[in-house]
């Protein structure tokens, strides 16, 4: 999709100004029924549940929905593309229509690209979980590469999605060196290079270590680390995670990771990470070195009796006492 049709989608949306020939391009507001009106598929953000869907309740009811909701037709329905908390919140206030704009013959990238750049738009970074910043960036990414246009843009994500080559055991200064271009981009997403190519390797997370990530079960930078995993390295880990109450640190993380590189990462090593077992020194029923008062050497024996004469004396006696003993 062009810069141009994105800034239209933009001024469609928040009232931006537009020159004459652009209104002219614009689809009018309509109204359509709530009941025709599905989700698109694989939404990638969360839709709101707490008080900020009940404060947008309230909102509808007392003002209506002022911002039209943006579809696309799908058979005799129609696939919203922004605006599923609106939509949900509408209908919780008793509202049968709401105002939408119409986008006729998108292609599926087109469809994909007004999803996450409108909700970049009406969200900040803050307010969405890890596996929506993350995917966020990836679909947009998509939606952006199949275009073939924009290759500024495209340019510096392909430089984020590049990170599954940076190292972790490289320094920040460095990761700066090679992200330079990246840091320029993710100033508008407020976030620093380094970030995003984090975010991106997110991505690679299965679902669950995703949701793991998002009620901060699994630090973020151990989260990182475990995406350098292939799945089944990380079924192994999310199985034995989902039997124990084991804790991901970012230590066991990094081991994690290093096995993995080495080849060595089995059902075995990955318990052994986790469970924080790998490498402690096993227990032996050998006592404790014992040490002898001075006084009570000095009660026994002369300050000229040899080390060698004490320790065998202290021997053949403790020989008699266990020997009474039986």
């Amino acid at each position: 999709m062009s810069e141009k049709k994105l800034m239209s989608l933009a001024a469609d949306m928040f009232g931006m100004d537009e020159s004459k020939d652009e209104r002219e391009n614009e689809v009018a507001v309509d109204e359509v029924e709530i009941e025709k009106l599905i989700p698109y598929r694989n939404h990638p953000f969360k839709l709101y549940d707490d008080e900020r869907f009940d404060n947008m309740v309230k909102s509808i009811k007392e003002f209506g929905v002022i911002v039209p909701i943006i579809i696309r037709p799908i058979g005799t329905e129609y696939e919203i593309l922004s605006g599923h908390n609106r939509v949900n919140a509408a209908k919780k206030a008793g509202l049968l229509k709401v105002p939408v704009i119409i986008k006729d013959s998108l292609q599926d990238d087109e469809a994909m690209l007004i999803v996450t750049k409108t909700n970049l738009m009406q969200r900040s970074f803050s307010d969405m979980l890890h596996s929506e910043r993350a995917t966020a960036l990836q679909q947009h990414h998509k939606a952006l590469a199949s275009q073939g246009k924009r290759t500024d843009i495209l340019k510096e994500i392909e430089t984020y999605l590049k990170a599954d080559e940076i190292k972790a055991e490289e320094t920040s200064r460095q990761l700066g060196e090679k992200l330079t271009s990246v840091d320029e981009t993710g100033k508008s997403y407020k976030l620093s290079g380094r970030t995003v190519s984090r975010y991106l390797r997110i991505c690679n997370l299965i679902l669950e270590l995703k949701e793991r990530l998002d009620v901060e079960e699994i630090p973020f930078v151990a989260a990182v680390e475990l995406s350098y995993l292939n799945n089944e390295e990380q079924d192994i880990v999310e199985e034995i995670l989902s039997e124990n109450n084991f804790k991901v640190d970012m230590k066991k993380a990094e081991t994690l990771r290093i096995y993995s590189e080495s080849k060595k990462l089995n059902q075995e090593t990955a318990y052994s990470i986790l469970s924080g077992d790998l490498n402690k020194k096993p227990k032996t029923n050998k006592p404790g070195t014992i040490k002898l008062k001075p006084k009570l050497i000095n009660r026994f024996f002369t300050a000229e009796t040899k080390q060698t004469e004490i320790e065998e004396t202290i021997e053949r006696a403790l020989e008699l006492y266990f020997y009474n003993e039986k």
